[in-house]
């Protein structure tokens, strides 16, 4: 499976950053996750700081339909050198977030020609929707769980872990809905969604590298 491209995309305390992290361990391929973060400020000139502080905000409607452009669309340059595949006219006087999200999807497409990987995150699975080695995964988990290890795991105080937790999910959706125009979540999305409620996060690892074996075996 070094060839395998597996995306985790998540709600937030269902335990998808450590199911990705341990399945790169198992199957020997590289993890990107806050990785990303440092290749985008590296591609793009942009600082760490200036890419998390942007990363928080609510993106624009600008790049719904970025990924209907052919790839010999003329290249332009945005922040610091960035090269993207993107129409001039398009690329100046738009939010931090477009920016930020043109870099990341540069960078994760530039990733994925490198061979096998897990991605955590960032809409992965629709930037790399077409590549023939991509195995999509959704993981969720019961509400009151995620609470338990948004406490336990991730120390949030209890009076503001429910909104905390809330708040996150609804950043993920509308991020993902404005860059994708499709819903986050919506199983029709991924080739497979867990509910690690019920598997945990061992459980959810065994299933998933069954899945990209049997994905590799119908190839």
């Amino acid at each position: 499976m070094k060839n395998s491209i597996i995306t985790i995309s998540r709600e937030y305390a269902s335990g998808g950053r450590d199911i990705g992290r341990k399945l790169a361990d198992e199957l020997g391929l590289p993890f990107f996750d806050k990785e990303l973060m440092r290749m985008t400020a590296e591609k793009s000139g942009m600082t760490e700081e200036f890419i998390e502080k942007s990363g928080e905000s609510l993106p624009s409607k600008f790049l719904l339909n970025l990924y209907r452009l052919s790839l010999n669309t003329p290249i332009v340059r945005i922040p610091k050198g960035h090269t993207s595949y993107v129409p001039a006219a398009a690329a100046y006087n738009k939010p931090d977030s477009d920016k930020l999200f043109i870099a990341q999807a540069t960078v994760i497409k530039e990733i994925a020609t490198m061979g096998g990987c897990v991605i955590v995150g960032r809409c992965a699975s629709y930037i790399l929707r077409d590549h023939p080695n991509l195995l999509s995964v959704f993981i969720r988990g019961n509400f009151g769980d995620r609470l338990t290890r948004a406490v336990e795991v991730y120390k949030l105080p209890k009076k503001s872990a429910i909104e905390s937790v809330e708040k996150i999910d609804k950043h993920r959706a509308n991020y993902y809905k404005v860059y994708t125009e499709r819903q986050w979540g919506d199983v029709s999305n991924y080739d497979l969604v867990l509910n690690t409620s019920y598997c945990g996060i061992d459980g959810a690892v065994t299933v998933i590298k069954a899945m990209s074996e049997a994905k590799k075996r119908e190839a």
